[in-house]
């Protein structure tokens, strides 16, 4: 499918010392994210890590999106922690994402606090 290419042209562009960016990873987890390929996407925020390359909202989006397809709400979670921590700013398409991720794995309560972060945070709803 479309996200194991993208996958492997990431690879060969990494193995060829091709310049990555922001835009390169985040059209890979993008299409991780469409699948719920949620480990893949988070390997990839890992390797922009130890790669210095920039995280932003975008991605993050992608990675949390990945985690709620995949049922992985505790990782969605963590991503949001992530993201406060490292100064990325969430919007509505995270805590959305991060909402339906809880209420999947049946967790109404951190949903319900989610919703509470989101409006101390003036996110829109």
């Amino acid at each position: 499918g479309e996200w194991a290419q993208a996958w492997l042209l990431l690879g060969h562009m990494v193995a060829s010392h091709v310049e990555t960016d922001t835009i390169t990873y985040s059209a890979v987890v993008s299409a991780c994210g469409r699948i719920g390929e949620w480990a893949r996407a988070l390997s990839l925020l890992g390797d922009m890590a130890i790669g210095r390359v920039k995280m932003d909202t975008s991605i993050c989006n992608a990675a949390v999106s990945a985690c709620e397809k995949g049922g992985e709400w505790a990782k969605a979670l963590g991503l949001l922690i992530y993201m406060a921590a490292n100064s990325v700013a969430m919007d509505t398409t995270t805590f959305s994402a991060a909402v339906s991720a809880c209420g999947k794995g049946g967790e109404w309560v951190r949903a319900l606090h989610l919703l509470g972060d989101m409006a101390a945070r003036h996110v829109e709803m």
